[in-house]
This record gives structure tokens, sequence and C-alpha cells, in this order.
């Protein structure tokens, strides 16, 4: 008989073995799984599993005076941040401006642009950079039958321009009799009107922006006003000026 057990010992053990695994396979499957608790913190805000119980318990301690400095700090310094970049074509702030810009108010129908222009020399001696302040308005947004699309069908609003180079002036240089000119070569105020259309990017395709803006704009200069009004022969085409842009909604 021990001869018979050395002699198949390899059998034995090959089952004991399959005995453990089976073993060991069984207590796993009814033991219960231990493992942390996920947290994911997004912009200051904590996400915590879904309790077992329906009761939450809520502290009754007040956030402090020091607290609710803070929470104000973060939110005026919050409010600096871009929601938006604008690129656009013409509009008498050079061929191609390009800058960013706040969406506020109720229903984001207001927004401040900051916008940096590229003028190409043309017949001057070099290319110039002008800067623009943008204010525009858009009192609605109409989405188009219950998609990702929407149509405003007004937008207006002003904007201040100014060119940089020394060749340019606010005020009249002394070589001019007084009033010889009347107005500034270096700042321009302008007003517009236009329309925009808006596609809404689905939340799985989002990137970079969460939406993208194609717009058109007319719009005009008070210098250009002023001379539609005094030489009667201009014609629209001559104190008008027709501008693209697409804007694309980073917030």
């Amino acid at each position: 008989m021990k001869w018979s057990i050395i002699k198949y010992r390899n059998y034995f053990a090959i089952a004991l073995c399959l005995i453990a695994i089976c073993h060991t396979g069984t207590a796993t499957a009814f033991t219960p799984a231990l493992q942390d608790t996920t947290v994911i913190t997004i912009h200051d805000t904590l996400y915590l599993p879904s309790p077992e119980t329906e009761s939450i318990a809520v502290s009754p301690v007040k956030p402090s005076r020091y607290d609710r400095r803070v929470h104000r700090y973060r939110r005026h310094w919050e409010a600096l941040i871009p929601t938006h970049t604008k690129l656009q074509f013409a509009g008498n702030m050079g061929l191609l401006s390009i800058g960013t810009g706040w969406d506020y108010g109720r229903r984001n129908q207001w927004e401040t642009d900051l916008l940096f222009g590229f003028l190409p020399k043309y017949d001057s001696d070099k290319a110039k950079l002008t800067f623009t302040i943008k204010q525009n308005y858009i009192p609605w947004s109409l989405q188009i039958r219950q998609s990702d699309f929407s149509f405003e069908p007004l937008s207006c609003g002003l904007y201040l321009n100014t060119v940089f180079g020394d060749e340019f002036w606010v005020h009249e240089p002394d070589r001019y009799p007084q009033g010889y000119y009347g107005f500034s070569s270096k700042v321009r105020f302008h007003i517009f009107a236009g329309q925009r259309f808006t596609y809404n990017i689905p939340s799985r395709f989002r990137v970079t922006a969460r939406a993208i803006t194609l717009f058109y704009e007319l719009s005009t200069s008070d210098l250009y006003v002023v001379s539609a009004f005094t030489n009667r022969y201009l014609k629209p085409k001559d104190y008008l000026s027709l501008s693209f842009g697409i804007k694309l909604q980073l917030l």
C-alpha cells in the first residue's frame, strides 16, 4: 500500500490543488466585496455615492463670516473668466480680428468683447494693429424645432475702435488750424445690427466649445453717418460695412 501511494502521489497532489481552488472560489463568491468610497470633485463640488438610507443628516453649523467672504471672493474672480472666443472678418476694425469676451444677463443676452485686429499696409508704409471694445445685445434666441440649432433674429450694439500708430491722433495736431478737421483719426465709434445662427454641441461630442455661432453684421461709424447726411450723392454701400464672424462658446 505504501508503494501504491508513492506511485500515485502526483495524482493526489493535482486533486488537492483542484479542491483548494474550488474552495477559494466559493469563499470569494460569498464574501462581500470591500471597496473604498469614491469621491468625485468638480469645481469645488463633492459628488458622493448615494446613501443606503434615504435619511440625510444636515449639519446645523452655519457658514462663518470667513467662509462667506471666501465664497464671494471666488465668485467675483470667476466672473472674470472669459466665456467665449470670437473671430471676425472686416467691420472697420481690421481685415481680421480675434479676441475674447463675456456673456452675462438673465438669459446671457449681453456680451462684451475685447478684440485685436490686423490691418494690412495696402498703400501705406506698414501694417497696423487695431483694438476694439464691443458691446452686444441679443434680445431673442429661438430654438429650431426641438433640435440643437437656434436662431437669433437680431443682434445689435456698438463698439469703439482705435488704431495704433504715431500718424493717427485724437486731437488735431498744431500744424492744422483749429477746427480744420473736427474729428479724430485714431478713435471711431460704430453701431451695428445683424443676425446669428447657433449650433449647440451635444455633450458627448464636446471637446473645446459647447456651442458654435455664425453671424453677420452691418455696421457704420460716426464719421460715415456724418458723411451720409452731408453728402447726398453717397450710396449705402459707401457708408455701410458688411462683416462675418464665428463665436466659440467655451463656458
